[in-house]
């Protein structure tokens, strides 16, 4: 990092007073006095509340930092309220760079000497501009010579540089502030940098985030519900990402969507849809459904459709996760707080010895107040948010995974809500909620899971007679001479174990005569077996 940039940096913070914010008694003599010798840099906002003036701060340091202080701001769990409300106030309207270097960008990327190789009626005026990359359009130029109207983002130049200059000293200020403040260990600071790191540096990747609108596009393809735009991956490159250009409102411009007659109720309850059909059907959710990334098609008003951009954060859910949040969800809303204490103690979020009774009556002191309320004004949200606080207080380590989550249900919540203020998001989800664990569980789970093991069972049933052979073998010089001992239970096991495997085969080679003879074997060996024992 310049020095040049290292004093910009040190300035802004002095006067935005961000210094006054940790407890005088916690600095150390020589940060103090390094303090008093920049004594022209005194706070110029004082009147200003602490939440605000770190706003203000960020804007001021550029899109490195603003999208720092968006991304804190989804932290409910690690800040207080009304930092966080600052922060969500912080908006990534940056200046566009030069249409004339994305051109050449583009070029360089493609190894193309001129752009109309590849497009026509580029525009380097820009669509849109943010702290990572900018979008321009054009039409692409197919091999049958006609032409798709698309968009193109390109990564700011340098950005790669400036972004791991301010990384690093953000890493640094992290490092003091787990040494000073005493709520450290609660904020994690350093945590929390990595984590932004690790998502900023995926963002500078364009090629990923066009994975990710694929995966998106396939998950969603015979949906009415969500449409993603394809993705030209020929033509796209770690620094340049080319997309199909949409034509849809934005999703905050409720005016425009009531003009067409849109039906506003269908359209916010799809949104629940789509956020749960994502984390419990797919595991896999585009975590940055902020409303500047949705878009409503205009095709069918009546039958109306998102269309989701910006792919490129994206968040997923283990089986154990999912049916965490899934079972805890149910909960809550059957106020059934002994449950969501037992769930987090075997879920291993909470230590072992955590006492089921002191953490049953804190959620209930947490939550109680909030299902005072009509359930269709309940935050889902909020009652997350109110989860992770108190579990953290019983030292859960809160996940990655469920911070992303949270805020994407916030995001949800917010926008179903505004689209349609009478929306009872409960009613929505839990039908769904409820089917999804009774898919989990029960007979058919258990088939379903065997059913996608049989290739390896496939694989390993030429090994079981050797395996058979040397455990008997194994076993047979502990046995005492007087005692009468019979391995019938065990070879029947295995044999209708092998006879299940057999019809499972068989069944998918569409051999359904075969296949119910083998699982009749199959079930008399188990019923035989449990006889023996």
């Amino acid at each position: 990092m310049s020095t040049a940039r290292l004093y910009y940096i040190t300035k802004t913070l002095l006067q935005y007073g961000l210094d006054e914010l940790i407890p005088t008694k916690k600095v150390p003599w020589f940060a103090k006095l390094a303090r008093s010798s920049l004594f022209w840099l005194r706070n110029q906002h004082k009147q200003k509340s602490p939440g605000m003036r770190l706003r203000l701060a960020l804007q001021a340091l550029g899109p490195v930092w603003i999208k720092f202080g968006q991304m804190l701001s989804t932290r409910r769990d690690l800040l207080p309220q009304d930092i966080a409300q600052e922060l969500a106030l912080l908006q990534d309207q940056v200046q566009p760079f030069e249409g004339e270097l994305a051109q050449k960008l583009i070029e360089k990327a493609l190894n193309i000497n001129d752009i109309s190789e590849a497009f026509s009626d580029f525009s380097q005026i820009p669509l849109a501009s943010a702290s990572i990359a900018q979008v321009h359009t054009a039409k692409l130029i197919d091999e049958n010579n006609e032409s798709q109207d698309v968009v193109i983002k390109v990564i700011r130049p340098n950005i790669k540089e400036q972004i791991d200059a301010d990384l690093a000293l953000m890493e640094k200020v992290a490092r003091i502030v787990a040494k000073l403040l005493k709520e450290a260990k609660r904020l994690r600071p350093i945590e929390v940098v990595k984590e932004y790191k690790k998502t900023l540096l995926d963002e500078l990747d364009l090629m990923r985030e066009g994975a990710n609108a694929i995966q998106l596009r396939r998950n969603f393809e015979e949906s009415e519900s969500l449409y993603i735009p394809y993705v030209y991956s020929d033509y796209s490159r770690s620094n340049m990402l080319v997309m199909e250009r949409i034509y849809g409102i934005p999703v905050s411009d409720t005016e425009s969507l009531l003009a067409q007659n849109t039906n506003m109720k269908l359209l916010a309850e799809r949104g629940v849809e789509v956020f749960f059909t994502q984390v419990f059907r797919d595991s896999f959710f585009h975590a940055d459904m902020h409303p500047g990334n949705i878009f409503v098609s205009r095709e069918d008003p009546h039958n109306p459709k998102y269309i989701g951009i910006d792919c490129g954060i994206v968040g997923t859910l283990n089986r154990e996760d999912k049916r965490y949040l899934a079972e805890n969800f149910i909960a809550f809303f059957n106020r059934d707080y002994r449950q969501v204490a037992q769930l987090h103690v075997d879920s291993g979020w909470v230590p072992a010895d955590t006492s089921i009774e002191e953490f049953e009556f804190a959620i209930r002191t947490v939550c109680e107040p909030i299902f005072n309320k009509p359930l269709a004004e309940i935050s889902f949200g909020h009652v997350l948010v109110n989860l992770f606080n108190t579990a953290r207080r019983f030292n859960m380590q809160v996940q990655p995974q469920l911070v992303l989550l949270q805020k994407t249900l916030l995001y949800v919540e917010g926008l179903g809500r505004q689209l349609y203020p009478q929306l009872d998001l409960w009613k929505t989800a839990k039908p769904f909620l409820e089917d999804w664990v009774k898919q989990q569980v029960g007979p058919w789970s258990v088939l379903k899971q065997m059913y996608a093991n049989l290739p390896f069972w496939a694989e390993k049933m030429p090994e079981l007679p050797d395996l058979i052979y040397q455990n008997l073998k194994r076993q047979q010089p502990q046995q005492p001479i007087h005692e009468k001992t019979t391995h019938k239970p065990l070879l029947l096991s295995i044999f209708a174990g092998s006879s299940l495997i057999v019809a499972g085969l068989c069944y998918l080679q569409h051999d359904l005569l075969a296949a119910s003879i083998a699982l009749g074997f199959a079930l008399s060996g188990f019923a035989y077996a449990w006889h023996k024992t």
